[in-house]
């Protein structure tokens, strides 16, 4: 049989109008605001009329730390909701949105795989039903405000050289890092330094994905500290009075998107902030609303279990009052023979003492794991090239740490090929093992947080920092932001703050470049290394092979 692109294997697919997606979770055709016939938004009307006494089970899908070789979270996440449904189950996948930055750039889309994708890929994969360019939106209406405020009377004494808040595009591009706006002569503002961040770092999208209502994202909106008057006083939005026009861009995207697995089981996709330098979950609200219509939701969170999942316990849970149930960590042959040291090149070949080698950074996350309290799985994302003897030494290995591995094969099976593994995750969250904690207390400093997350889960021996950030750790204390949980911004390639550094490294220190207020979403951002809130495009971007061919389909996305 000829080879299948992702691509070509989604255009192939039996999409069912999206009502009858809807009517499987009991939402009416009058609760849907259809966009075109294969997705929708669900109303904010019905999803506050939704109560259940119980909750369903939530299975949060990690991975080990990320390769060129690729994990596969997203292709699990569906995958194993696929086979969920195949038992029987009422379940539910609540995803990401795709960034158009990694579609061009070198990861490409994000809608899974094979046989294992939600559809319309590339629709999803590109405008899909516009939340990021509301988000984006939203963002720029107060960077105008902000800019527009000091050119007239400047009522706030907002100082141009300490305004903290910038500009967003959902694109890598390197060149918008540092700029200089207001240049032109006095018409055209005030000449200040500023520059952009990718839109899924941004603070309103971090707010997008943890507000619980619009009341709740209009006030937390109200609260982002953007920049301080001359004499150090901080200065909200609320003051400038922006947060009422920003909730009226993000109105309509607030409500979650509905869309189908290619085999027609519902799937809610709903923000995306990157994980390595946001915190990495989908919406609050479409968890929670998926929590209320099915027995058990699957649910992603960006990059390794050191990044996603730490966030998502660490942030997400302890923010909206989610208690996960189980975790399935994602690893792949290829990606652990990778950490144990094989070039790119070379994966294909089987090779054991490498993957032993490898296992190591799969031993980390599941320590890590085991830290907060939830039972593990470990679900193998079986390549073709992978060999028997490779599997049965990750399934042996885990076997030690009392966690089961299973081989899935759902990029090439669907939903039949992640059903050893939904039997597990069923039996994992109806045995009442999950003693959900968080890593960390409300009441610890700022810098202490820090330093745990840094011990804990990257295994270093702790964070350093110059003064000035230290003052600035201080300064966020006294201001009354001490309750506030971290958010860390690190290289999602390793453990420690050097991508190249790949297994299980302990022992480093983690440098702490800066630390930034996201007041609104109520977290701090500590930016470790020499990781970028705006990132680049490749040599070679994935922009190249993007086509519209003659028929008027779309080629070249992956």
């Amino acid at each position: 049989m000829a080879f299948k692109s992702d691509i070509e294997i989604a255009q192939a697919a039996n999409v069912l109008p999206i009502q009858e997606i809807a009517a499987k979770l009991g939402i009416p055709n009058d609760a849907l605001i259809p966009y075109g016939h294969d997705k929708a938004k669900i109303n904010a009307d019905f999803i506050k009329g939704t109560a259940k006494s119980n909750d369903g089970k939530l299975i949060l899908v990690t991975a080990v730390s990320p390769t060129p070789a690729g994990e596969g979270k997203t292709t699990t996440t569906v995958g194993l909701g696929d086979g969920l449904n195949l038992l029987g189950k009422k379940a539910v996948m609540c995803l990401r949105e795709p960034s158009l930055g990694p579609c061009f750039g070198m990861k490409g889309g994000a809608a899974g795989g094979g046989y294992a994708q939600v559809v319309p890929m590339t629709d999803i994969n590109l405008h899909f039903t516009g939340d990021f360019h509301a988000i984006g939106a939203a963002n720029n209406l107060l960077a105008a405000l902000i800019d527009n405020h000091m050119h007239w009377a400047n009522q706030l004494n907002i100082d141009p050289r300490r305004v903290t808040w910038r500009r967003v595009v959902d694109m890598n591009d390197r060149a918008l890092r540092s700029v200089t706006s207001g240049l032109g002569g006095y018409h055209n503002g005030v000449v200040r330094e500023a520059g952009f961040d990718i839109t899924v770092a941004s603070e309103v999208m971090a707010i997008f994905c943890l507000a619980t209502d619009m009341q709740d994202l209009e006030n937390r909106l109200g609260n982002i500290v953007l920049g301080y008057t001359r004499d150090d006083q901080a200065v909200t939005v609320r003051e400038l009075n922006a947060h009422g026009a920003m909730t009226a861009l993000l109105r309509d995207a607030f409500q979650p998107n509905l869309v189908q697995t290619m085999e027609n089981n519902p799937a809610f996709m709903h923000g995306g902030p990157f994980a390595n330098i946001a915190h990495g979950c989908n919406s609050v609200i479409a968890t929670k609303t998926a929590l209320k219509l099915a027995d058990y939701v699957v649910t992603e969170a960006g990059f390794g279990a050191d990044l996603g999942a730490e966030k998502f316990f660490n942030i997400k849970c302890r923010k909206a009052g989610l208690s996960p149930d189980a975790v399935v960590l994602v690893a792949t042959i290829k990606a652990l023979k990778m950490q144990g040291g094989v070039a790119k090149d070379n994966l294909g070949t089987e090779n054991v003492e490498a993957l032993r080698e490898g296992c190591k950074n799969l031993e980390r996350h599941i320590r890590n794991l085991g830290k907060f309290g939830v039972p593990v799985a470990v679900a193998i994302n079986h390549f073709t090239a992978d060999t028997d003897a490779e599997v049965e030494v990750i399934q042996q290995f885990c076997e030690k740490y009392h966690v089961k591995a299973i081989k899935c094969t759902h990029w090439a099976d669907g939903g039949e090929g992640t059903t050893e593994m939904a039997e597990h995750v069923i039996e994992l969250c109806d045995s009442g093992a999950a003693q959900f904690r968080t890593l960390y207390g409300d009441e610890e400093s700022l810098w202490d947080k820090a330093a745990t997350i840094a011990r804990e889960i990257y295994g270093a021996d702790d964070i350093i920092a110059d003064k000035k950030v230290r003052d600035q750790f201080a300064k966020f204390e006294e201001a009354g932001y001490s309750k506030y949980p971290i958010c860390m911004a690190k290289t999602q390639y390793s453990f420690s703050t050097d991508p190249n550094l790949l297994g299980a490294p302990s022992g480093h220190v983690v440098p702490i470049r800066e630390i930034r207020l996201a007041a609104g979403a109520e977290f701090i951002v500590v930016v470790c290394g020499a990781i970028m809130t705006m990132p680049g495009l490749p040599r070679v971007p994935a922009a190249d092979a993007i086509r519209v061919n003659e028929d008027g389909q779309i080629e070249g996305l992956f």
